[in-house]
């Protein structure tokens, strides 16, 4: 899919297509309304509507983000909200039946995130888990009944501790797939320092990434 990127956008990779496979092929938006947390482009929006979704609303914190998002659903003729804030807070007190991420989860240098440049994108903290902890916490709030999340992360952020935390907001949650590819220019640049923490292998150059389902008991 061909989408309008401003430079600070973050572009569809190979974790959103996989996330957006995995949303296709278990018909998880037919009918539902729909949450895309951390929106970027409106891929994972856009991809929900396509799927026959009751409602999408995108929501991300980039100026840039939002407006490439609402662009992208109104050149493709694709009904979507798309509002600025920081994770939740714009849609604080809604219920959905199914929210989206895939949030920046890349381990970093500082724990301090980047707010105005290209890197808040994917940078997650010392551990890549700043912004996936609080997905679990808030996200979970917003569920409906019966409702379903599908997160997106690397395996390097260690998927047990979403699995815990998801199980800990109430959730019953489960690996849906994993799939190895090779590092990005990113996580190229960060091996010696990932090594050095142990969060992988020497000499290791690809990832697991694991896509995580929950679902908020009826």
């Amino acid at each position: 899919m061909l989408l309008l990127r401003p430079p600070g956008v973050y572009r569809v990779d190979s974790d959103t297509s996989l996330l957006i496979r995995i949303l296709r092929e278990g018909g998880y938006a037919a009918g539902r309304r729909v949450l895309d947390i951390g929106t970027g482009t409106g891929a994972l929006a856009l991809a929900a509507a396509r799927a026959g979704a009751a409602s999408v609303t995108a929501v991300d914190l980039s100026l840039r983000s939002v407006i490439a998002a609402w662009l992208n659903s109104r050149l493709r003729g694709v009904p979507c909200t798309v509002r600025r804030g920081d994770l939740c807070e714009p849609v604080a007190g809604q219920h959905y039946d199914l929210i989206l991420a895939n949030p920046p989860y890349v381990p970093a240098a500082t724990a301090i995130l980047p707010r105005h440049r290209i890197t808040r994108c994917w940078d997650g903290g010392i551990d890549g888990r700043v912004v996936l902890d609080r997905i679990c916490t808030e996200g979970s709030v917003l569920l409906a009944p019966g409702g379903m999340m599908l997160l997106v992360h690397s395996a390097v952020c260690d998927d047990s501790i979403t699995l815990s935390n998801l199980a800990g907001a109430g959730l019953q949650a489960e690996v849906l797939t994993r799939c190895t590819v090779p590092f990005g220019p990113v996580m190229r640049l960060r091996a010696t320092m990932l090594e050095a923490r142990g969060l992988i292998e020497p000499g290791q150059r690809d990832e697991e990434l694991v896509v995580i389902g929950a679902r908020r008991a009826h």
